[in-house]
């Protein structure tokens, strides 16, 4: 099966409110967002994300955004405290959406 990455079907937008950055992944033809709720699944995003996540904190949420063609996803605590008490090189999570965009996906 060959594989394509997330990033040649969508683009991304970051955000962050203390250490919780939300991720929104937006299809750029909106015939390409069903796939994208079949494969992007909060177990893969968490997955992706597993080295920069708290096992033990609050499970990531993803929301559907069908009138945008978006998937919006809340990962808590993944800014290890946020912009003010982190120490992290990207305490706002900017690259965070890029690193999402680079997973890869199966193609139909």
């Amino acid at each position: 099966m060959s594989r394509l990455k997330l990033r040649d079907l969508a683009h991304s937008r970051t955000g962050d409110k203390g250490d919780t950055s939300n991720i929104s992944v937006i299809a750029f033809n909106a015939e390409d967002y069903p796939r994208l709720c079949e494969w992007l699944t909060v177990e893969r995003v968490a997955e992706h994300f597993a080295g920069l996540l708290d096992p033990r904190g609050p499970m990531i949420r993803r929301y559907e955004l069908p009138g945008v063609k978006a998937l919006n996803f809340v990962l808590p605590g993944i800014l290890r405290g946020g912009v003010t008490r982190s120490l992290a090189l990207d305490a706002h999570g900017k690259a965070l959406g890029a690193a999402l965009l680079d997973l890869e996906i199966p193609c139909h």
